[in-house]
């Protein structure tokens, strides 16, 4: 599928000004309530399969009929208890961290991976790797946030993984914050970009992050965009990082003369609004709009 001629579109819910801001604040607040009270299992999931739906709907499955984009709503279904067709793939997968093993670590209970996401009205084709990287075929896909993409981007390297053939070439390189898989045979790249706060922060380093006192430069943005603006498809998240207290900077840099601090204990909106007002301002100024597709994914409540 050919990814040009597609826009990105401004959220309302980066307001600025007079009751925009007022309405903001609200859909804060119930964001934060509803990740306390509404706990979806493998939310995330979904919004990965869909997607992955999206981008490959102009495939024809060879397992599954009824399935329009135009007809159905991805988003309205349930989850069904799968024994044949899941799990993907095994925990043997090279991309898989030693702490996400919950076999290797003893956990018996294994049936949580086979639970899939039904729509009520159409059936979502089983993930294909090898598919997939045709559609990106020449593109560049980058993960961009915190732990939980993270987690999204080993998920999906280790469907990929049990898709391709053992001789297909492939690398993985790490260069700073950003950790890339690129297969030759299809020349796509998949890249995870650390940067849970979008803007620079003193948390990072992709290894090393646990820090007692967060420290954010509210304007420093530029030292993490500049590594996103040659990708064709982008998927930001941030979110958890900001529910602690942390110190906020107001300068050239942490260290310049000009800087100004301010501690700001617990979960800020308000800051947290000023930043996606930030990052978005940069992606509306230097994201090619008819080449880029961007998703931003809100939070997971068990990722808490």
């Amino acid at each position: 599928m050919c990814l040009k001629n597609v826009q990105t579109t401004r959220y309302s819910w980066f307001a600025s000004s007079g009751s925009d801001i007022e309405q903001t604040k609200m859909k804060h607040e119930n964001l934060k309530m509803g990740i306390l009270s509404h706990c979806i299992l493998g939310f995330s999931l979904l919004i990965l399969a869909c997607a992955v739906f999206y981008l490959s709907k102009n495939e024809v499955p060879t397992s599954y009929e009824n399935i329009s984009s135009s007809s159905c709503n991805l988003f309205e279904g349930g989850w069904v208890f799968d024994n044949i067709s899941l799990p993907f793939y095994e925990e043997q997968c090279s991309f898989m961290l030693g702490e996400f093993a919950c076999e290797t670590f003893g956990r018996k209970d294994l049936k949580y991976q086979n639970w899939r996401w039904q729509p009520h009205q159409c059936d979502l084709p089983r993930f294909n790797g090898t598919a997939f990287l045709e559609k990106i075929r020449g593109k560049k896909l980058v993960f961009v946030g915190d732990s939980l993409n993270r987690n999204q981007w080993t998920s999906m390297l280790c469907l990929i993984e049990s898709s391709l053939g053992p001789l297909s070439p492939t690398t993985v390189v790490r260069n700073e914050n950003m950790r890339s898989f690129h297969s030759i045979e299809y020349n796509a790249t998949i890249g995870l970009y650390w940067s849970p706060f979008m803007v620079e922060s003193n948390c990072d380093d992709p290894l090393i992050h646990r820090v007692k006192t967060r420290v954010i430069r509210l304007m420093g943005i530029d030292k993490h965009a500049r590594h996103w603006n040659d990708a064709d498809i982008l998927v930001f998240n941030s979110y958890l990082w900001w529910a602690d207290p942390m110190t906020i900077v107001w300068g050239t840099s942490f260290a310049s003369s000009d800087a100004i601090n301010k501690t700001v204990d617990g979960m800020s909106t308000r800051l947290y609004e000023m930043v996606l007002d930030i990052w978005s301002d940069w992606l509306e100024i230097n994201i090619n709009r008819t080449k880029t597709k961007m998703f931003f994914m809100s939070p997971s409540p068990f990722h808490l």
